[in-house]
C-alpha cells in the first residue's frame, strides 16, 4: 500500500476496512463545503464532512464576509440599486479576465438572485444599508457595498455602476478574526447539521481511493496520527482552500507571492488539488493571485499612488484589491502615496475597517522639489507626475486615470510621501478545472468519475482579477452545485 504521505490514489481493493462510510464525502467545512453539505442533504444523501482542523468554519469564518452578488436581489433593490445579470456579467468578464471562464459566469450571473434568496433562507442575515465611502470593508453591519471597483475607471464606463458586495450583519465585528464570514458560516452549518450532515475533525485527508474502474469511491486521511478510510458510495467533493501556503507550489505556479501569503488560515496546502491531479485532473489559472494591499483606502483616494519612477499607475479610488495587483504584479511591488497635510488630516477623521493601515508619512516636504530628492526619485519625475495632475485637478478631472470627480483636488503644501513598497501579500485564484457542475475535469476533458470540487482548490470565476466576494460567492454557489452533482452519484 502506497506511503500515507503521497498523494498517489489508493486501490479500493487494498482497504480491509471503512472506518467510516456516506453517500458524500465532504474535504473541508468551509463555505464550499458546508455549501455542498446542506444541498446534498437536502437532496437525500447521507453526508460526513471531513475537516482538517478542531472546528468548522475554514477562511471563510475569518474573512470579512463579502458575498458577490447581483442581478437584482432583494437587498440590492431596497436600496435603489438596479442591476441584472447581464449588466453584472459584463463587469465580471472585463474586472475578473483576461481568461475568465465565460460558462460560469453566465451561470453564476443568471443563477445570482436565487442564491441570494437561498442564503437568506439558511438564515444568513443581511441588514438593509448601504456603505459608500472607499474601504477594504464597511466599519459598521451595513449589507451592501462596493466591492470590486464596479464605480471607478475603467470598469464604471464598461458596465453600469452597481454594488454586490453583500455582507453578512454582524455587531461588534473585529477584522481578521470575527467578521461577516462568521455570520456566513454559522447559519449554514446550522442547516446542514439540523438536516442531519455529520462531521469529523482534526481530520488531515491524505489521498484519494479508486475502485477497478478508475472512480473516486473515497479517502484516505489520517486523524489523530491514525490512518483513517472513508467510503463515499456516491461522490466526494473537495472543498479545502487554496494552495497558499504550499511552498513549493507557490514556488512553482505563482512566484510573485513568494514570502507573502495572505490567506486567511494556514491550512491552504495544496493536498487536494495535488491529490486530484495525481488521477489526471487538469489545472486552470494556477498563476492568478489576488493582492492586498496594505494602505489605506481613505488615505489613498485623497492623494496620488506613484511607483518606483514617480509615475502614477493606477486611479485611486478603486478597488484596493486591484491596486495591490497593479502595484506587485506589474510595478514590482514599489509604491509611494504622496498627500498634502489637508487631505492626510481629513483622512484621518473618518471611520475605517483598516486603522492599522494608517501610517505616518515617511517624508515630509514643503515643496514636491524637495519630497523628490528626500525620496530619491530620478530628479524631475514626481514633479512632473504632481504638475500633470494639479493641471487638470484644478477642474476636478483626471483624464490620464480617470479618477472620479470627487476625489480629485490639488496637491498642495506641505506635501508628504508615505513609503508603501513591499506592503502587499496575496492568496492564490488558481485550482482545479471544473464544470458548472462541479466535477472535476480530467485533462482529457472528461469529468472524474465521482469527484467534484468548489472553492478556492479549483480555478472559479476569477482569472486574473479579483473582486471582494468572488471567493464566497464562487465558494457557496458552486459548492451547492458540488453537493447537487454528489448526492446524484
Amino acid at each position: 500500500m502506497a506511503e500515507a504521505t503521497s498523494v498517489r490514489p489508493l486501490s479500493a481493493e487494498t482497504i480491509d476496512t471503512w472506518n467510516y462510510e456516506a453517500d458524500v464525502v465532504i474535504a473541508g467545512y468551509g463555505v464550499a463545503g458546508a455549501s455542498a453539505a446542506v444541498e446534498a442533504a437536502r437532496a437525500g444523501a447521507e453526508v460526513l464532512v471531513l475537516e482538517r482542523a478542531g472546528g468548522w468554519g475554514g477562511a471563510a469564518s475569518l474573512a470579512g464576509g463579502f458575498i458577490y452578488l447581483g442581478g437584482g436581489t432583494a437587498l440590492q433593490k431596497a436600496l435603489g440599486f438596479e442591476d441584472t445579470p447581464e449588466n453584472m456579467k459584463t463587469f465580471m468578464m472585463a474586472a475578473l479576465g483576461p481568461g475568465a471562464d465565460e460558462e460560469k459566469i453566465t451561470d453564476y450571473c443568471e443563477g445570482s438572485v436565487d442564491h441570494y434568496n437561498w442564503l437568506v433562507e439558511c438564515g444568513v442575515p443581511f441588514k438593509e444599508s448601504f456603505y459608500g465611502q472607499p474601504g477594504w470593508e464597511t466599519p459598521f453591519d451595513d449589507g451592501l457595498m462596493y466591492s470590486g471597483g464596479e464605480n471607478s475607471a475603467p470598469f464604471s464606463t464598461i458596465a453600469t455602476p452597481a454594488p454586490r458586495g453583500h455582507i453578512p450583519q454582524m455587531a461588534d465585528k473585529k477584522v481578521g478574526e470575527k467578521g461577516g464570514g462568521y455570520m456566513l458560516m454559522k447559519p449554514l452549518v446550522d442547516t446542514a447539521t439540523a438536516l442531519g450532515v455529520q462531521a469529523q475533525y482534526d481530520m488531515r485527508v491524505q489521498t484519494l481511493i479508486t475502485d477497478a474502474s478508475g472512480r473516486v469511491v473515497g479517502v484516505q486521511a489520517k486523524q489523530y496520527g491514525k490512518d483513517v478510510f472513508v467510503r463515499a458510495r456516491k461522490g466526494v467533493v473537495l472543498a479545502t482552500g487554496s494552495f497558499a501556503y504550499n511552498k513549493e507550489m507557490v514556488e512553482a505556479f505563482a512566484p510573485r507571492l513568494i514570502g507573502r501569503p495572505a490567506a486567511a488560515i494556514e491550512e491552504h496546502d495544496g493536498r487536494a488539488i495535488r491529490m486530484a491531479q495525481a488521477l489526471g485532473a487538469d489545472l486552470a489559472h494556477m498563476d492568478a493571485t489576488e493582492v492586498a494591499f496594505f494602505g489605506d483606502p481613505q488615505m489613498m483616494v485623497r492623494g496620488i499612488l506613484v511607483n518606483g519612477r514617480g509615475q502614477r499607475y493606477v486611479n485611486e479610488d478603486t478597488y484596493p484589491g486591484r491596486i495591490g495587483q497593479l502595484t506587485l504584479l506589474q510595478n514590482d511591488n514599489q509604491a509611494y502615496l504622496i498627500i498634502d497635510e489637508e487631505a492626510y488630516e481629513e483622512a484621518n477623521t473618518t471611520p475605517t475597517a483598516t486603522p492599522f493601515f494608517r501610517f505616518q508619512p515617511t517624508w515630509v516636504a514643503e515643496t514636491v522639489e524637495e519630497l523628490e530628492s528626500e525620496m530619491g526619485l530620478p530628479e524631475g519625475t514626481l514633479q512632473a507626475t504632481v504638475e500633470v495632475y494639479n493641471k487638470h485637478a484644478a477642474t476636478g478631472q483626471d483624464p490620464v486615470l480617470g479618477k472620479k470627480p470627487e476625489w480629485v483636488k490639488p496637491i498642495g503644501s506641505p506635501v508628504a510621501a508615505l513609503d508603501l513598497r513591499n506592503f502587499t501579500a496575496g492568496f492564490t485564484l488558481g485550482g482545479l478545472r471544473t464544470n458548472t457542475d462541479s466535477e472535476v475535469l480530467h485533462v482529457s476533458g472528461d469529468p472524474i468519475p465521482g469527484l467534484f470540487a468548489a472553492g478556492r482548490c479549483t480555478s472559479g470565476v476569477c482569472a486574473w482579477g479579483y473582486a471582494s466576494g468572488t471567493s464566497l460567492g464562487d465558494g457557496s454557489f458552486f459548492g451547492r452545485r458540488a453537493g447537487i452533482s454528489a448526492a446524484r452519484g
